[in-house]
C-alpha cells in the first residue's frame, strides 16, 4: 500500500531549492528503501556534504533515521518492530567512520591518533587518518576530501587557526550537519559565538607546574623559551607568567625568547643569544617549548662548556623524546593519548544524542622530573647542582 510522504522543510523556513531537494530525498527513500549517502548524492545531483546536511535536518524533524551505512524513511503509520523498540535496536555507533586531520604525522600527533584509534575500536567505529601541515594555508580541501570521498560520520581535527582562510573553514565545518571536534584548538561560531566542541591540554597549567618545580628547588630567575609558530606557545607563556607572579618572581628580569624553526639559518644564533641572556640576567633555569628546542639548547650548552643542570636547569615541554636524551630531560607531558580518546568519545556521544549541549574538555598534563633540573649552584659550593630525584 502506498504511504503518504511527510512534507519536508516544515520545521523552519528554507529556500525553495532545499525544500525541493529534501522532498526528492524523501521520495527516493519511499521508492527505493534505505539508501546510502553516495547513492542519494548521485541520484539527486548534490554533493555528499549537502545530502548529509539534509539528512541531519530531516532526522531532527523525525522524518528519517540514520541506519548503518545510510538513511531510512520514517512514516507515521509504521509501528516499531521488535528490533526498533527502545533499547533493542542496533548500536548507533557500529560501523561509523570518523575522519581525523592532524598537522603532523611525525611529532606529537601520532600518540593522539593512537588514542583515537583505540577508543574507536572499543566502540566498533573506525578512524580515517590524514596529515596536513603547519605550513598549509587552507585545511578545507583536505577536509572536503574526507567528507565527500570517505563518507565520514564525524570529524576530529586540528586545523590551522591563524591562516587567512581559518574563519571560513570553521564556518564551513559548523554547517556540515554532523559532529566536529577540535583537537588542541578552540573556536566559536555565529553571532552569539557558540562554542565548537573541543578537547585541549591545559598547557598553561603544565607551564605553571614547571615553574613551581624550579622555584621549589630554589631558582629565583626562571626564563622561558618557546618555538615560533607553535599554537601552544601562547598558552605556555600565559602559564609561565601566571606562575612567576604567583611565586613572587619578576619575569622582566630574566629571559623570555622566541626561537625560529630548526630549518631557519638563524636558529643557532638565536640559541646562543638565549644563553648570553641567561648569563647577563643571572637566569639559572629555563622552561623550553618544545623538546627539539630544549635538546638543541642543551647541546649549545655543551659546546659552550655550560653544565646542565649544574649551571642551568632546563625543563622541556612536550616529552616526546626528552627522556631519551642525555641527560634525560625533566619535562611536562601533555596527555596525548587521552586527548585522542576523549575526542572520539565526544563524537560518539554527539552521534548518540544530537541535542546534548556542546562540551569542551580540558585535560591536565603531568610533570616528569629527571636529570636536567637541580638546585641552583651556589658560588663557592661546587657540590650544589646535583640532579633532583624523580618524585
Amino acid at each position: 500500500m502506498t504511504k503518504d510522504i511527510p512534507a519536508a522543510g516544515t520545521a523552519e523556513a528554507r529556500g525553495p531549492l532545499q525544500v525541493a531537494r529534501r522532498q526528492q530525498l524523501l521520495e527516493a527513500l519511499q521508492r527505493d528503501g534505505a539508501m546510502r549517502v553516495s547513492d542519494l548524492s548521485h541520484a539527486l545531483g548534490a554533493a555528499p556534504v549537502t545530502i548529509r546536511r539534509d539528512i541531519a535536518q530531516l532526522a531532527a524533524e523525525g522524518l528519517v533515521s540514520r541506519v548503518h551505512g545510510g538513511v531510512a524513511l520514517i512514516t507515521p503509520d509504521d509501528p516499531p518492530t521488535a528490533d526498533e523498540a527502545p533499547g533493542a535496536g542496533p548500536d548507533p555507533l557500529d560501523g561509523r567512520t570518523l575522519g581525523m586531520l592532524v598537522p603532523s604525522l611525525d611529532y606529537y600527533w601520532p600518540d593522539v591518533a593512537r588514542g583515537a584509534e583505540e577508543a574507536a575500536r572499543e566502540l566498533d567505529m573506525r578512524v580515517v587518518l590524514r596529515g596536513s601541515s603547519y605550513d598549509t594555508e587552507d585545511d578545507k580541501p583536505q577536509l572536503a576530501r574526507l567528507v565527500e570521498r570517505m563518507a565520514v560520520d564525524g570529524l576530529i581535527i586540528a586545523p590551522r587557526m591563524d591562516a587567512p582562510t581559518s574563519e571560513r573553514t570553521i564556518e564551513w565545518l559548523d554547517q556540515l550537519g554532523f559532529p566536529v571536534v577540535l583537537l588542541e584548538r578552540t573556536a566559536t561560531v555565529g553571532s552569539h559565538h557558540a562554542v565548537m566542541e573541543s578537547v585541549v591540554t591545559d598547557h598553561a597549567l603544565g607551564a605553571a607546574m614547571a615553574v613551581r618545580h624550579l622555584t621549589s628547588l630554589g631558582h629565583r630567575k626562571v626564563g622561558l623559551v618557546v618555538a615560533a609558530n607553535s599554537p601552544s606557545s601562547r598558552h605556555v607563556r600565559r602559564g609561565w607568567l601566571d606562575a612567576t607572579a604567583e611565586c613572587g618572581l619578576n619575569p622582566e628580569t630574566t629571559v623570555a625568547a622566541v626561537v625560529p624553526d630548526a630549518r631557519a639559518p638563524e636558529r643557532d644564533a638565536a640559541l646562543d643569544a638565549v644563553l648570553h641572556q641567561c648569563r647577563e640576567t643571572g637566569t639559572t633555569a629555563l622552561l623550553v617549548h618544545a623538546d627539539p628546542e630544549a635538546i638543541a639548547l642543551v647541546q649549545r650548552c655543551e659546546e659552550r662548556h655550560l653544565t646542565v643542570p649544574g649551571e642551568l636547569s632546563i625543563v622541556a615541554y612536550d616529552d616526546e623524546v626528552a627522556e631519551l636524551f642525555s641527560p634525560p630531560l625533566t619535562a611536562v607531558r601533555p596527555p596525548r593519548r587521552s586527548i585522542g580518546r576523549a575526542a572520539v568519545r565526544l563524537v560518539a556521544d554527539r552521534l548518540t544524542d544530537p541535542d546534548r549541549p556542546a562540551h569542551r574538555v580540558v585535560i591536565s598534563p603531568s610533570l616528569r622530573v629527571r636529570e636536567s633540573t637541580a638546585p641552583p649552584r651556589v658560588l663557592g659550593d661546587p657540590g650544589r647542582g646535583r640532579p633532583a630525584r624523580e618524585a
